[in-house]
């Protein structure tokens, strides 16, 4: 297990500084992501807080941290296990612990002091965090399962039926705790005495099971602490380890028949300790009443096979088979430290239509991905079937053809024992509408709940505006960003596809992480793309490689760097940048010895600019979009972007003396690309937009060509495409801030406005309640036009929070801000808030007439600068709460002013 990862460790901490009339909170204290988490496996954690205060100006001078080895230790400041003194430090964030080894299953509990420039806190209220289990040795058990196939089970459609396994055991004494540790592969869920544990939803999270196997703790002490006969049960499903598809074995990986490996370890109040754990005395069958799953096919269930009281003490087993050991997986066992998916929100049908066939379409309103749980009444033995769908064809019935194979159709049978109730456990949709057939009686809406399922991740963004049309692609945006967290990123969520596409994400995510907490996620999934990376260097294009694509071009493996570097900009933790240079290192090493030509372009490429718009939609009618168009240019540009990004970063992570290499490397790299693609009439290429955009915001322009090239752009999207984008997903990503940068975010803003063709407003003005996988995707085949997609997003949601809100980092992890919003005709106000690290920035601004007025919220611990629209300092009225604002200067229309940390209100008059 690796033992090297650091880990954030979070819990709401209170402390009241020993001035009078001052306030300071200390929250979200966590562990990678998770508050007072369970089971991490990490040798030596980092812990964080946040300082919240009225106050401005608060700044950490100095902090006092104390580790127990229990609760009633701490609370009386017996740090047994550590205790750090007073560190003269204004570090808030990432501190290293540094106490006795830290063993597994242990719990250590914590609390801090900090001392800022407004007075000491009291000490805060504790936290705690959980070992895991830190060595292969610790694991007791051995993997179970059934390494064969029943009857019933589809072996080449993919459709198993659940595994299902079970064990007694007494407690003798009083119980003082119980943590259950488990690997359910490829889904599970546990219960405990006929009560289900937790409140996760497809569990665990997805890996390359040869290379890494994420394993869950939880807490079972409530379920033991009478004592007694009990009984744990655990149900198995497919998952990604027997693969949605199994006919195409040289594309998808799979992994086996379902197996679990699982121990509750006990600790008595007299000491004493006691292990269940996994062996060949476990009871199992698949004659259960999930008769199949499958995440693209959907679930059958049939109520009438199920065990009443199965994972309860007394059920009687014997017709069940004994457990068999079978093979483990063969990647490591590693603590799950992203957030599990949990059912997040709920909706109920906005209508529900009789069609003339007798069946019902339900209407939830919304493009989402999850399922629906439903009640029903009826005859033993009705089956009642719903099938999936994003959109509905002309004549009312469900469009499916986009869903390719994907069957998206659970089926349940009654066992007609009153009102039943179900939602599928093992699966997943993308949707809007679901066809009811079999429904005895009239469905009623309240009968119906539409599951939105993602990562239980904190919305970290709010952005709301006078124009209504940016708040409708805002909306969009999120609930497409929500349903495609699935413990990794994925595409989308409807199709026989559902992959993690390194492509999407490149600069993707960077806007996502204003809407959400994503960190943990991002972090996983970087280790996902490395587990994938071959030995001598080449980097897939999905990861994990559940499908095995690779193709080796530049833009889709640069994201393992461009995402790395996001997150080292958004959360100022800079071990995402040490942990991943190696890997980055040597796939740039591996890409120039095979594809650099001797005149130093990279000539391999795989997509191009995928999915760039047809001239009209009408053009792309019926056009299968599945089109490759490999770009030297855009190969080249990537390349010499991320020999910079290298450069730049090789000090930090320790390999000061590859700077001068890569620096060299990424000048002759321009060199040889402005000879081969600068044309001197004042383009690049073949004058594309994207072929235009990127050698600007890379910086491979000659300063005295940069402004010709600048007006090609702007004329391509004026003149050519009458204020429209004409790019995909490679330049929408570097479109938004382009523009913006070189002094145009007018015409940015006007692209963002549009409502026709090809426009984010297009897709709303014909329907979308997400975002579209194509810009024209009302009329392209319908083999790729995913309605739930959200690579071409590109830097749109960077552009709103960082350009129109003002909300930047001019540090990392936002230690320093930048309040600079860009104030465009047809724009007049806007209110936009974010949780960094440090805690909310918020930026409020309205402009009316010649009156602008702008309310910031900076947190503590950090500062910013910022700009206001004004010529001179006597134009800015500060108001009551403005104490800690500073002029600085006056430069290019704007007065700049350093804030400290607090709330602000400024007003302009000119």
């Amino acid at each position: 297990m690796n033992l090297k990862r650091h880990i954030l460790l979070t819990a709401i901490l209170m402390l009241n500084l020993s001035i009078a009339f001052s306030q300071v909170t200390l929250q979200n204290l966590r562990c990678e992501m998770l508050q007072n988490p369970l089971g991490i496996d990490v040798a030596r954690p980092r812990l964080s807080w946040q300082i919240a205060s009225t106050r401005n100006d608060v700044q950490q001078t100095a902090y006092h941290i104390l580790v127990a080895s229990s609760l009633a230790k701490l609370t009386e400041n017996d740090a047994d296990i550590w205790n750090s003194g007073k560190v003269n430090s204004a570090e808030s964030l990432y501190n290293l612990y540094a106490g006795q080894t830290l063993k597994s299953k242990n719990k250590y509990y914590w609390k801090v002091k900090v001392y800022t420039s407004k007075g000491e806190s009291s000490w805060s209220q504790p936290a705690f965090w959980l070992m895991g289990l830190l060595h292969y040795k610790d694991w007791e058990g051995r993997w179970i399962g059934f390494d064969r196939f029943f009857t019933g089970d589809n072996e080449a459609g993919a459709r198993l039926s659940a595994r299902y396994f079970r064990k007694e055991f007494s407690t003798t004494k009083t119980v003082a705790s119980a943590t259950a540790y488990l690997m359910g592969m490829g889904l599970y869920e546990l219960y405990i005495d006929g009560q289900k544990i937790g409140d996760q939803v497809l569990a665990p999270t997805a890996t390359d099971y040869t290379k890494n196997i994420k394993y869950n703790t939880l807490d079972v002490t409530e379920q033991l602490r009478q004592g007694g006969n009990h009984a744990i049960g655990v149900i198995l499903g497919n998952g990604r380890f027997f693969a949605m598809r199994q006919s195409k074995a040289y594309k998808v990986k799979t992994f086996g028949l379902p197996k679990l490996l699982l121990q509750v370890n006990i600790k008595y109040t007299d000491g004493s300790t006691a292990t269940i754990k996994t062996d060949d005395t476990w009871k199992g069958t698949a004659d259960g009443p999930i008769l199949a799953n499958n995440e693209y096919d959907g679930e059958i269930y049939d109520a009438r096979k199920e065990f009443k009281g199965w994972s309860e003490p007394g059920f009687k087993e014997d017709k069940w088979l004994r457990a068999e050991y079978v093979q483990e997986p063969g990647g490591t066992y590693e603590a799950q430290l992203n957030e599990g998916m949990k059912v997040m929100k709920t909706l109920s049908p906005v209508s529900i239509t009789r069609r003339p066939n007798g069946n019902y379409i339900l209407d939830f309103g919304q493009n989402f991905s999850g399922w629906v749980k439903f009640n029903v009444k009826g005859p033993r033995g009705t089956s009642v079937s719903l099938r999936f769908a994003e959109s509905l064809e002309p004549n009312g019935e469900l469009f499916r053809t986009n869903l390719r194979d994907a069957r998206a159709t659970d089926i349940y049978t009654l066992k007609g024992e009153g009102t039943e109730t179900w939602a599928p456990r093992f699966t997943y949709q993308g949707f809007r509408y679901v066809e009811l057939n079999g429904y005895p009686g009239v469905p009623q809406k309240s009968d119906f709940s539409g599951c939105l399922v993602y990562d239980d991740m904190k919305t970290a963004g709010t952005f709301e505006s006078s124009n209504s049309l940016l708040n409708q692609i805002f909306k969009n945006a999120w609930w497409g960003i929500a349903s495609n967290y699935k413990g990794m990123p994925v595409d989308c969520p409807q199709r026989n596809e559902r992959q993690p596409w390194l492509g999407d994400r490149t600069v993707g995510a960077y806007g996502e992480s204003f809407l959400f907490d994503n960190t943990a996620l991002y972090k996983k999934w970087l280790d996902d793309i490395r587990y994938a990376q071959k030995e001598d260097g080449a980097i897939p294009d999905v990861a994990p490689a559940f499908w095995r694509y690779y193709s080796d071009n530049v833009t889709w493996p640069a994201t393992l760097l461009f995402v790395a570097d996001m997150l080292y900009r958004q959360t100022g933790d800079s071990t995402v940048i040490r942990k991943n240079y190696p890997a980055v290192k040597k796939w740039m090493s591996y890409m120039k010895d095979r594809y650099m030509s001797s005149e130093g372009i990279m000539t391999k490429d795989s997509y191009g600019d995928w999915c760039a718009p047809p001239a009209t939609a009408e053009d792309g009618k019926g056009v299968n979009a599945d089109q490759k168009h490999p770009s030297a240019l855009i190969a080249t540009a990537y390349y010499y972007h991320l020999a910079n990004m290298m450069a730049g970063y090789s000090a930090l992570t320790g390999n000061a003396g590859d700077r001068e290499g890569y620096t060299r490397l990424a000048a002759e790299v321009k060199n040889a690309f402005n000879r081969k693609f600068y044309n001197s009439q004042g383009y690049y290429g073949d004058n594309k937009l994207t072929d235009n955009l990127l050698p600007v915001y890379f910086g491979l322009v000659e300063e005295a060509d940069k402004g010709r090239v600048v007006m090609q752009i702007c004329s391509i999207i004026e003149e050519k495409n009458n204020g429209h984008l004409s790019t995909g997903l490679i330049g929408t990503q570097f479109l938004m801030r382009t523009l913006t940068e070189a002094g145009r975010p007018d015409l940015a803003y006007r692209i963002a406005s549009q409502k026709t063709y090809p426009s984010w407003g297009y897709m709303i003005e014909n329907g979308a309640t997400a975002i579209w996988e194509l810009w024209n995707g009302n009329t392209a085949a319908p083999k790729m036009n995913s309605q739930n997609h959200v690579m071409m997003l590109g830097d749109l949601m960077i552009w709103y929070y960082e350009n129109l809100a003002g909300i930047k980092a001019a540090a990392p992890g936002f230690k320093e801000i930048t309040m600079k919003p860009e104030l465009i005709e047809g724009l007049n106000n806007v209110t936009a808030g974010y949780q960094s690290v440090y805690g909310l920035i918020k930026s409020s601004w309205t402009k009316t007439g010649k009156k602008f007025s702008w309310n910031i919220s900076i947190p503590p611990n950090t500062r910013a600068k910022a700009y206001l629209p004004a010529s001179m300092q006597s134009q800015v009225k500060k108001g009551a709460t403005a104490d800690g604002a500073k002029y600085i200067m006056a430069e290019n229309g704007r007065v700049v002013f350093e804030l400290k940390s607090g709330e602000y209100a400024f007003v302009v008059e000119q």
